[in-house]
């Protein structure tokens, strides 16, 4: 089952994002979506993959790619302070990701045994809450940018807004200028339009 689930072709097809899971107390994220999915999707749930906020995880495993061409020369400097070595920091981080319960979202990559299965849940609301449970189709992992998945949907959405604002002002406001400058590059028609200005045009 394992190499089925990591076939490059089948890997995002039968897998579906899934945010905004909702919080019960006593119970895991990875729990939730567990119930959740076996109650509304029985036939098809398969699995779980609860998503963590491991952005500096993700640091430190960039800075040990750094490192790598280095470590020949470090090899010596390592070995005389073991605890400096990026592989240690990065043990310890990742244990205190797992161990820490502040570190799980409220998000995961849930998995169907069908393609049927994924798309219905992935193109329907499946809660009555609109921001809760929200689904899309689950990404590639080189395509995911993991630091958005820790900006809370209030946020992401007021985000959007923002931007979507800035460009309509952006565009907006752009075309005043550059409508008046193209009037006052055609003479002749900026004169048909408004005759009165004849006399300021001939001057």
């Amino acid at each position: 089952m394992g190499n089925f689930l990591f076939k490059p072709g089948l890997r995002a097809i039968l897998k579906v994002l899934v945010r905004n899971v909702p919080h019960v107390s006593g119970r895991s994220i990875s729990d939730s979506v567990e119930q959740f999915f076996q109650t509304n999707h029985p036939d098809h749930y398969l699995c779980n993959q609860a998503v963590y906020n491991a952005n500096k995880f993700a640091q430190l495993v960039r800075k040990r790619e750094k490192l790598q061409n280095w470590l020949d020369y470090n090899q010596l400097k390592f070995e005389r302070h073991p605890d400096q070595r990026p592989t240690k920091k990065l043990t310890t981080e990742r244990q205190r990701i797992l161990k820490d319960p502040k570190s799980i979202m409220s998000a995961a990559f849930v998995s169907f045994n069908s393609r049927w299965g994924a798309a219905v849940c992935a193109q329907t609301q499946q809660s009555k809450n609109p921001t809760m449970w929200l689904t899309n189709w689950a990404p590639e992992p080189r395509d995911v940018y993991w630091k958005n998945l820790a900006i809370p949907f209030v946020s992401l959405s007021i985000r959007k807004l923002v931007i979507s604002v800035l460009v309509f002002a952006l565009v907006f406001f752009y075309m005043i200028p550059i409508a008046f400058v193209q009037s006052l590059a055609n003479l002749d028609g900026l004169e048909k339009v408004a005759p009165f200005l004849r006399p300021l045009i001939e001057v």
